[in-house]
């Protein structure tokens, strides 16, 4: 008898751990194929040398026009006094998706190819457990992180909490703005980034609905 349940023990744990990796493959390869359905063949803007100072790195040319397939809010003038400098890699499908978005609700933006992201994202307070694959930051300072909605960067911007350095949706949460993918959608959360390194949640995002 021993025997039977050290076996049925055994296959039960074998059988969980294969469930358990089939869900985070799965999830992995949803992010990820909702990234790379952007055309991210080539990109306009031109590469930033991290070593290049502030003056130097206003004279890269930037990347001004939105993909045409680019999702659009209708409240189109929810950013349209907002002006910012977006950071990302050049082969970033969702990046230029998101860009694209933004500038869609009003965003004049500035976008810079930068080899190393991760300079910037320091540079800008952004921690570790709470970046993406672009950073946004406005012409007064405040930073967005990843594929933050317009609408909560909008109220937001309205009014800064004092603690707040900005916003930041963590990974690429498939059915964001910017990481739509065949219908699909992921909760998630949009948090709240503190002059002190300490993060709350500033709004939880339940359907594609709230996100308008």
């Amino acid at each position: 008898m021993k025997h039977y349940t050290h076996v049925f023990s055994n296959g039960h744990n074998w059988l969980s751990g294969r469930v358990l990796l089939l869900v985070v493959t799965s999830s992995l390869s949803l992010t990820l194929a909702a990234c790379s359905q952007s055309n991210i063949s080539g990109s306009d803007s031109q590469p930033v040398k991290v070593e290049q100072s502030a003056a130097q790195n206003a004279q890269v040319q930037n990347e001004s026009s939105a993909p045409a397939n680019a999702p659009v809010n209708s409240s189109s003038s929810l950013l349209k006094n907002v002006s910012a400098t977006v950071y990302k890699d050049a082969n970033c499908g969702c990046c230029k998706e998101w860009v694209g978005y933004a500038e869609g609700n009003g965003l004049n933006a500035t976008t810079h190819d930068v080899a190393d992201l991760s300079l910037f994202k320091e540079r800008y307070g952004v921690p570790q457990h709470m970046r993406s694959c672009h950073t946004t930051v406005t012409t007064d300072g405040f930073v967005f992180e990843g594929h933050v909605p317009a609408k909560h960067m909008a109220e937001f911007l309205a009014n800064p909490p004092a603690q707040a350095i900005g916003l930041a949706v963590p990974s690429m949460p498939v059915g964001s703005p910017g990481m739509e993918y065949e219908g699909k959608f992921m909760p998630y959360k949009v948090m709240q980034l503190n002059k002190d390194g300490t993060t709350e949640v500033y709004a939880a995002i339940e359907s594609p609905q709230q996100q308008l």
